[in-house]
């Protein structure tokens, strides 16, 4: 192996890497175009496509079906659309069914070249059929009809006013929003609570039976959204789907759901839709028993996507007494402190695949750098210099080989003149070259390979904190998720690529030479359209590589090669 340069392979195979994860994700086996729903319209033309759960006890007759866009039999109040705004929110509301239809995050700006700055949107009913629903259905009881006894999301809602506003010096807001069966016997309010200084959202149902019959009810909490929106980046993959936990964490593209529907039962755990840097998250009661349900369904914006939880055990609300429901909703950043305390799992919502193991405690290091430093970008440079002070060894081991390699590199081109029409004699020869001058053709190689999770793990890591969205770091970086506006990074990591690639043994292969000094240019333009923080990353890793080598290649050439004087 005298050709070897596994810093520059390393690097070709992470890039190549997210290019196979990218083209996968676009071009890979995709489910079928006709969805579960349409064939069941196929062959029943009087089916309807269901978008609220079934009892999850099932019944001995079939219950009455609220799941259906058919008119209510309720005489209903106008609908309305009203507003909240909080310190983190402003959300539209419909007063059909209380449904969020629209959800900006105010702290967080799309691009903070805006003028004025515009929030991120991370609900939309009108362009990404992304909205938060919930609802009551009532149980078959024997001599009671069900019907009209419970509130879905297209049950209409009373609202005394079209705007709510978190004031100063407030601290809770309260949305109340009232519905009434046709009779004037079951009486529900849901209210939504924001309290400031977090985006967690707390839904509350007050049922108050005034009839002479049990209320025997459940409540459900659905996710929708339309079909997968085009990625950010072609070069970089972030994973938008849905996303559950139940003691262990789950997630499905929404494609897949259209023939693979998945239903369970769990107890705690969360339902949530997930996509780079955002989440919105329904959270249960941690001992509460629920029916947790994925499907497809029809929708405003063509196929959408559902996930949701129905409570496995009903709330028993006898005449003249009042019971109450209670769930909590995450619409906001995924910011893994916050998450953690909220729920268990929920921080996995960060979604650094196959790597947790290793991002999470690589997360929680830079995280603790930045409690001290301040500023996101010095704190990349300092944990990378501490990932390269854990490898020091290693890595020295592998830039020892090298440079011996880069010693001997005249001897090596000798050999390959000498025996070039007798490829066995000049293998023997060079087995006999590296046993004398005690080179170890592995030894370059393997000790990159070891590093390999690392640096995998911690590209997920600046790829996926929210944390360093938008953060500045110095002079003209002033967001460290986006690319360099005037590719200074790049540039400067390319020029780190070509002095490694100088401090390598030269390969022997004339056509090698040409394709390892095109490479630091084919990186640079790969590089270029990075987030800054990923190039800053591997700019400071190079610099520091390039200063281990120079030091151990000086030592070897000038002869001071300790290692070597004790073998």
């Amino acid at each position: 192996m005298d050709n070897i340069r596994p810093l520059l392979w390393l690097t070709l195979a992470f890039i190549l890497f997210l290019m196979w994860m990218a083209w996968n994700d676009d071009y890979g086996t995709r489910p079928a175009t006709e969805t579960a729903a349409e064939r069941e319209l196929e062959e029943d033309p009087d089916a309807r496509p269901e978008d609220v759960p079934d009892t999850p006890e099932a019944a001995a007759e079939p219950e009455a079906d609220p799941a259906t866009d058919a008119p209510e039999p309720i005489a209903a109040p106008e609908r309305r659309q009203i507003q909240v705004v909080t310190d983190k929110h402003d959300l539209l509301i419909d007063t059909r069914g209380g449904t969020i239809l629209r959800a900006d995050l105010l702290q967080f700006p799309q691009d903070l070249r805006d003028d004025p700055l515009v929030p991120v949107r991370l609900m939309d009913h009108r362009i990404r059929g992304y909205v938060a629903q919930s609802g009551l259905t009532h149980d078959r009881v024997e001599g009671v009809d069900p019907e009209g006894r419970a509130p879905s999301h297209h049950a209409d809602f009373e609202v005394d006013q079209d705007r709510f506003e978190l004031g100063e010096g407030q601290d809770q807001l309260r949305v109340p929003m009232r519905w009434t069966s046709e009779d004037g016997e079951i009486e529900i309010v849901k209210t939504y609570v924001f309290n400031r200084g977090t985006h967690l959202i707390e839904v509350e149902y007050e049922v108050h039976n005034h009839s002479a019959d049990p209320w025997i009810g459940r409540q459900y909490r659905q996710l929708r959204h339309g079909e997968t929106p085009d990625r950010e980046s072609w070069w970089l993959y972030t994973f938008t789907g849905a996303a559950w936990y139940d003691g262990s964490y789950e997630r499905e593209r929404f494609e897949s759901l259209a023939d693979d529907p998945v239903e369970d039962r769990i107890e705690g755990g969360w339902v949530s839709m997930i996509e780079h840097y955002f989440v919105s998250a329904w959270i249960p009661g941690a001992e509460e028993l629920n029916a947790l349900y994925a499907r497809s369904v029809p929708g405003e914006v063509g196929e959408e996507y559902l996930i949701g939880l129905h409570s496995a055990e009903p709330l028993r609300v006898g005449p003249g007494e009042t019971g109450d429901f209670h769930t909590r909703l995450w619409v906001g950043p995924k910011t893994q402190a916050e998450l953690a305390e909220i729920a268990d799992g929920l921080q996995l919502t960060v979604d650094y695949g196959v790597f947790t193991f290793l991002s999470s405690p690589l997360f929680w290091l830079l995280d603790k750098i930045h409690a001290v430093v301040g500023n996101w970008g010095w704190s990349i440079v300092i944990l990378t210099i501490l990932i390269k002070l854990a490898f020091f060894k290693l890595s020295a081991t592998s830039y020892r080989s090298m440079a011996r390699m880069r010693k001997v590199a005249p001897k090596l081109q000798e050999l390959k003149e000498r025996y070039k029409d007798d490829k066995q004699r000049m293998n023997q020869a060079l087995m006999d070259l590296y046993k004398k001058e005690k080179i170890n053709p592995l030894g370059g190689c393997l000790p990159i390979l070891v590093q390999i999770p690392v640096f995998i793990a911690l590209y997920w890591v600046l790829l996926e904190s929210v944390e360093l969205r938008q953060a500045p770091w110095w002079l003209w970086i002033q967001d460290l998720s986006s690319r360099d506006p005037f590719f200074i990074l790049p540039i400067l990591m390319g020029v780190s690529m070509f002095v490694q690639y100088k401090l390598n043994p030269p390969p022997m292969d004339p056509v090698q030479q040409k394709v390892f000094m095109a490479l630091p240019f084919v990186f640079t333009v790969f590089f270029a359209f990075f987030p800054a923080g990923l190039v800053l990353y591997w700019f400071t890793n190079n610099l520091f590589s390039i200063a281990q080598q120079w030091y151990i290649t000086r030592k070897i050439e000038t002869g001071a090669d300790p290692d070597k004087q004790k073998e």
